[in-house]
């Protein structure tokens, strides 16, 4: 069960996802999803969309930046015109987006409600209840711009957004699931990705229901003792108590409330990746470092697709074309669809897949990137009449890369794999939106 992840640091970045790259993502997205839907079922595709590292390190293996703000649009917009266009057939849709997009998002559950006999009152509440708690529950500076509510047919959902802060330049991703939740006001979220702010207002904390009622309760006096309260807290001397849970605290005005109101998120060194539990944050530098990637996991994946025996991968090294660095790519598409959640701790090493559109870590090298998608579609065809040869065998390079690294721990040369990626750009197609 995925818990609550916390929160992780976005830069934020402009600019626009190329016609070349959009429909490569939406077709290696989509055929995620359903090998997903295939092997572990629906659910699982929400609970997934609800773990911000999974949904980090799957947009840097679709070739977007690795770390920024982007992923959460082109990601979500991606899927969104791949999976609805399956939506019968997968048994999931995606509804809202950016902007004017998200308001429509309840005449969507609406409609989607109808067709598949779901409670559409209750769909729409949850998505309005989600947006609201993220925007005004949660005070942290962020203003929403996007809202992804993912339904399936059975009624579960997830929701997927994000909120921009203008002034600092950053955005902070929210995700939800249902399977998971319990209140939508005491520690609703799945997961929070986002800049980090310092202390913020935070009304869904698990210690703040005896704020959330008596919050309630002030609204109810006469406007004479509202303005009363708010002169004594005015002052910088008061003294007041505050307590939760049988506990209490005495404090000043210009006291912190830690712990009670406000929750503080840790400081982290702008160029460092600091992951706790599901909680992530990442640098503001824009190219792939190497201390962003954990090298022994990289050096497995590199060892799965340059050293393994023959016979291990025979039903897909007898694919026509297939070659050690589509192997490489094809582990980490695999490790997104197969591996556990201790497995995304480190998204910058899926850019390893295909590149980055902004040439970090190297340019998205379309030849290989045409040819997973090719391998992964035709494995999941064969299985479905049957032959599961090929599905056997992406879940196997996972599963190899796994028991490499914990056997052999081999640790990559960084700047050797960089050089070497540069140097065959050319020749595997290497593009980015600057060409």
């Amino acid at each position: 069960m995925i818990k609550s992840t916390g929160h992780a640091d976005l830069p934020l970045h402009y600019g626009t996802v190329p016609q070349w790259l959009a429909n490569r993502m939406r077709d290696l997205g989509t055929l995620i999803v359903e090998s997903l839907v295939l092997n572990y079922g629906k659910q699982e595709v929400l609970r997934r969309l609800s773990d911000p590292l999974w949904f980090q390190s799957l947009g840097a293996v679709l070739g977007m930046d690795w770390h920024s703000s982007g992923i959460t649009t082109s990601v979500m917009y991606a899927l969104k015109r791949g999976v609805n266009a399956r939506s019968k057939e997968l048994g999931l849709y995606i509804c809202g987006g950016r902007g004017k997009y998200s308001r429509r998002t309840p005449e969507e559950l609406i409609i989607l409600s109808e067709k598949a006999s779901l409670d559409g009152d209750a769909l729409v509440r949850s998505s309005k209840l989600c947006a609201k708690v993220d925007n005004t529950a949660v005070q942290d500076g962020f203003q929403l711009y996007q809202h992804n509510f993912i339904l399936s047919n059975d009624g579960d959902w997830a929701v997927v957004q994000q909120g921009m802060n203008t002034s600092t330049k950053t955005a902070r991703r929210y995700h939800w699931c249902s399977a998971d939740l319990r209140s939508f006001v005491e520690e609703p979220h799945s997961g929070v990705t986002g800049e980090n702010q310092g202390k913020i207002l935070n009304l869904t904390a698990g210690g703040a229901g005896a704020t959330r009622d008596a919050i309630l309760d002030f609204t109810k006096e006469t406007p004479d003792r509202v303005l009363h309260e708010i002169r004594k807290v005015s002052d910088p001397d008061y003294s007041f108590s505050v307590g939760f849970g049988g506990s209490s605290k005495v404090v000043r005005n210009n006291d912190s409330c830690q712990g009670y109101l406000f929750e503080e998120f840790a400081q982290s060194p702008e160029d460092e990746i600091i992951c706790a539990g599901r909680n992530i944050v990442l640098p503001a530098h824009h190219e792939v470092q190497k201390q962003d990637v954990d090298l022994k996991r990289l050096g497995a994946v590199l060892a799965t697709a340059y050293t393994s025996e023959p016979k291990d991968f025979e039903s897909l090294l007898l694919t026509p074309g297939l070659g050690p660095r589509t192997l490489q790519s094809l582990t980490l598409v695999s490790e997104v669809i197969h591996g556990t959640p201790s497995r995304f701790t480190d998204p910058a090493r899926f850019s390893f897949a295909h590149g980055g559109k902004d040439g970090h870590p190297f340019p998205v090298p379309l030849k290989i990137y045409d040819e997973s998608i090719r391998i992964l579609h035709d494995s999941i065809e064969k299985s479905r009449m049957g032959y599961n040869e090929k599905s056997d065998c992406l879940s196997r390079l996972q599963r190899t890369a796994s028991a490499i690294e914990q056997n052999c721990a081999p640790s990559a040369d960084f700047d050797a794999v960089l050089a070497h990626e540069k140097r065959n750009s050319k020749a595997w197609g290497g593009r980015t939106v600057y060409d």
